[in-house]
């Protein structure tokens, strides 16, 4: 598995020893709102200068600052699409047992996989406290 993941274009991702307190992704969440006119999302954020004085810092990110952030080598305009020969094997390497061109259920994966889908899942989705 550490193998299949260190070759994911996640891997920087899910490697990243960042520390993010709930606090800080609650007042982000807060202040935070998209744009449509410039399709970005804009959010105010407190912080403490060297003084020790708080200051509102206003910043606005897109689709490309994230893919530029997380190093995922393409673009809006040129998406990465995976090809099927490549799909059925990152199917196989994660040791998928049935047939890869009916439904891919997750059931048939081993369990170490299982348990990283449920990991990823829960930490991409937007329902959760951290």
């Amino acid at each position: 598995m550490a193998k299949f993941l260190r070759e994911s274009i996640v891997a920087k991702v899910l490697s990243n020893r960042t520390a993010v307190y709930e606090s800080h992704v609650r007042n982000f969440w807060e202040t935070a709102r998209f744009e449509e006119s410039d399709k970005l999302i804009h959010a105010v954020l407190r912080k403490k200068e060297k003084d020790g004085k708080d200051i509102d810092v206003e910043f606005e990110f897109g689709v490309e600052d994230v893919r530029r952030v997380l190093d995922l080598q393409d673009s809006d305009k040129d998406p990465i699409i995976m090809s099927e020969r490549l799909v059925k094997g990152l199917w196989c390497r994660m040791g998928f047992t049935g047939h890869l061109n009916g439904k891919m259920l997750k059931t048939i994966v081993s369990k170490a996989y299982r348990y990283l889908m449920h990991c990823m899942v829960h930490s991409l989705g937007h329902r959760k406290g951290a």
